[in-house]
């Protein structure tokens, strides 16, 4: 059986996919429309989420912070004036390194030591670094639809339960 931090990532999955395959359907404009918003646009809002999620992987992975940082501004170089689509490649790419991970992984409740230059040190199970993953990912997706209201189109629902309905 699944360890419930895939279960969860897998959610995540699904709830970013539904979201692209929404902003697909509608006109191309919507992605990048300038409003006053939490973020600027969709496509800041996607690239955060995508730049955020690559960041976990680095923590989870090991890295450090000097390393994760190298990465994070690798991330946003690659995902400057990227379309819709070409955002949902890289975010394909990066789940299917979630999961190599996942599957390379033997203890996904083994903890590991974040060291932050202003927060400190901190022992934290990976499981609760990917739950915090999927919680951000929650909350943004809950931005998108906020700004997609504000532009007239309609959210997608992507509430876990759904999920959960879905992959019964």
């Amino acid at each position: 059986m699944h360890h419930r931090a895939i279960k969860l990532y897998k959610y995540h999955q699904w709830a970013n996919e539904k979201f692209f395959e929404h902003l697909k359907e509608l006109p191309s404009d919507v992605y990048e429309n300038k409003i006053t918003s939490v973020f600027n646009s969709i496509s800041q809002v996607i690239k955060h989420l995508y730049q955020t999620d690559g960041l976990w992987l680095s923590v989870i992975s090991g890295d450090s912070f000097k390393e994760t940082m190298s990465i994070v501004n690798k991330l946003q170089k690659q995902t400057k004036e990227k379309s819709l689509q070409q955002m949902q490649h890289l975010y394909d790419e990066l789940s299917e390194q979630y999961l190599g991970f996942f599957e390379d992984e033997e203890d996904l409740d083994k903890e590991i030591e974040i060291d932050h230059p202003e927060f400190g040190k901190l022992k934290t199970p990976i499981s609760k670094l990917v739950q915090h993953v999927v919680n951000h990912g929650t909350y943004h997706r809950g931005n998108l639809t906020a700004m997609l209201r504000q532009q007239g189109y309609p959210g997608v629902p992507n509430d876990y339960l759904i999920y959960l309905y879905k992959v019964k």
